[in-house]
């Protein structure tokens, strides 16, 4: 373990007000949940908001809820390069994982492909907003125009983000958000749900109505593990956490079971001035991402900027990857890998895919590094950055890609 500042990949900060906040839900729990279900339909323009214990809990009762009203469907089709927690909610659900390989540029579905993977049995699509940029949602809706597949946002790096002037994870029938830490804003964990369907809804309340209240117990601890959050999560004191090999920070995993719960007046007192909170969040993670564009030579002609859950770059090659990451890991630089595979490729379910490969999703997954774009960096820790980038592996370079479908990322060093 060595102490030094250690910059975490990604963060949200917990500020002591609403510590204070958090603690009060333990008293008057209906009064904070019902608040911020006020506040989170009116800033998304939602006639339903549903709240629940994590983001793959939320995909997981929104999967379930979608087999009630389609039960003769039972796949539902994902990028072939995603987070783990997606698989495993289907799983969770009892529905089959279907993949369509990736754009290695935008990384968005290949649409080329995506057309092929649909089938009769598919129950929905789940795009998703990957580091907050965007999925082409118009293609998806005009794909899906003619058929009867349901298109499930995930928005869970993407909370606050617009698509055409519409907030990110209202657009399809049904989106989610993830409150996990390292989001654009926290809570600890936590999941959101909305839609405007009233069919849908429905449905989602059905479940949702048996699902299981916190204990007490289990609130407390949540109020504890977030405490710990907000003290350790800066950089002065983030060499501790991030040097304890058991607590697995950083690491990807495919979780074989997990709790689907409703939200703790903890956790709603915990998002105490959230939208606040957020637009800071995202306002610093548009200007972080917007300078170490600038300064890498990183050309983007998208005509506005993204609040980048982190900036994605692509390097050359798996071997240059992992020794840029080695070394950033050793200065406490905060420049993380990502997902570690395709979905394909996870251990626990690679059985399913008999064999399939998907090109384009593993070459993400072996070259692909990310950026802290998050408000803890202070102007020393990004010039520092900068020049680890610029010097510690001479032989990197970052090749022309896609960020967006508007938007062209061109970088070298």
């Amino acid at each position: 373990m060595k102490i030094q500042r250690t910059i975490p990949p990604s963060a949200a900060p917990i500020d002591r007000k609403s510590i204070m906040t958090g603690l009060a839900g333990v008293f008057s729990p209906q009064r904070y949940l019902e608040k911020l279900e006020d506040e989170l339909r009116g800033y998304f323009g939602a006639k339903h908001v549903f709240l629940v214990s994590s983001g793959k809990a939320a995909l997981t009762l929104i999967l379930i809820a979608l087999q009630s009203l389609s039960p003769g469907k039972r796949k539902v089709l994902i990028p072939a390069y995603t987070c783990f927690s997606v698989p495993s909610a289907i799983e969770k659900a009892g529905l089959g994982v279907s993949l369509c390989d990736v754009d290695g540029k935008s990384f968005d579905f290949d649409y080329r492909s995506l057309a092929k993977e649909l089938t009769e049995d598919t129950l929905c699509l789940v795009p998703r907003h990957l580091f907050g940029i965007p999925s082409d949602l118009d293609r998806i809706r005009e794909l899906n125009s003619k058929h009867n597949w349901y298109v499930v946002e995930d928005a869970a790096q993407a909370m606050g983000g617009t698509y055409k002037g519409r907030k990110l994870g209202t657009i399809g029938d049904v989106g989610f958000f993830s409150l996990g830490r390292g989001k654009n804003i926290t809570c600890g964990s936590g999941g959101i749900i909305v839609t405007n369907s009233d069919v849908i809804a429905d449905a989602i309340n059905r479940e949702y109505a048996a699902l299981e209240r916190p204990r007490i117990a289990e609130s407390v601890l949540e109020f504890l593990r977030a405490l710990v959050l907000a003290i350790f999560i800066h950089p002065s004191l983030f060499w501790l956490p991030s040097g304890l090999p058991f607590l697995r920070l950083g690491e990807t995993i495919f979780y074989k079971d997990f709790p689907v719960k409703r939200f703790s007046g903890i956790q709603a007192g915990l998002l105490r001035g959230w939208k606040e909170r957020l637009e800071q969040s995202n306002r610093c993670r548009r200007d972080n991402a917007q300078y170490f564009m600038k300064m890498l030579g990183m050309k983007s002609v998208c005509d506005y900027a993204l609040p980048f859950l982190r900036l994605p770059i692509m390097v050359e090659n798996r071997q240059i990857r992992d020794s840029i990451h080695a070394l950033a890991q050793e200065k406490g630089m905060g420049i993380s890998l990502l997902y570690p595979t395709s979905v394909n490729r996870i251990e626990e379910i690679k059985d399913l895919f008999k064999n399939r490969v998907f090109p384009c999703a593993s070459d993400v997954a072996n070259r692909i590094l990310t950026v802290p774009t998050h408000e803890l960096l202070t102007e020393k820790d990004k010039r520092n950055i900068i020049e680890f980038l610029r010097g510690s592996v001479p032989c990197a370079t970052h090749e022309r890609t896609r960020v967006h479908p508007a938007a062209d990322i061109r970088s070298s060093i």
